[in-house]
């Protein structure tokens, strides 16, 4: 497939372990991305294991239990738990994240890269302009800030 389709990385969201993305990135020798789920302190750990076989990592919230979405919730995590945090590899943070809180997140986390979907929403699918400038606007600021 991957002859037809021009894919540069791909991403994983589910519960891959640090084994299964190294041979991902084997099988197809593509760059990977692995997201994973914070909600506590002990979830950190998880993602140095991950920062050694990934090219890149997405930090996202734990999706709540019972959810059938492993990632893309809107949901927001302590990010106060990733201060002073840094790995190897390029990261990007991601959940909850919206015009009124993308600054606060950037500024805790030190992230150089985010992620939003929900957060510019209308309705789900239904992006809002006014949103996604506004939110680009304060990612820029807060970036020129740090």
């Amino acid at each position: 497939m991957m002859k037809y389709v021009p894919i540069d990385m791909i991403q994983l969201q589910g519960t891959e372990t640090p084994q299964r993305v190294r041979e991902v990135k084997e099988l197809t020798r593509l760059p990977v991305m692995k997201a994973i789920g914070v909600s506590e302190p002990e979830d950190l750990d998880i993602i140095d294991s991950y920062a050694t076989v990934a090219d890149q990592l997405l930090i996202d919230a734990k999706p709540p239990k019972g959810s059938i979405l492993p990632g893309g919730n809107g949901l927001a995590f302590d990010w106060g738990l990733m201060t002073g945090k840094t790995w190897d590899v390029p990261w990007m943070l991601a959940g909850g994240l919206n015009p009124e809180n993308v600054t606060e997140a950037i500024k805790t986390t030190g992230t150089a890269q985010i992620d939003v979907s929900s957060g510019v929403e209308r309705a789900p699918g239904d992006k809002d302009p006014d949103k996604v400038t506004r939110f680009i606007q304060n990612a820029k600021r807060s970036h020129q800030t740090t």
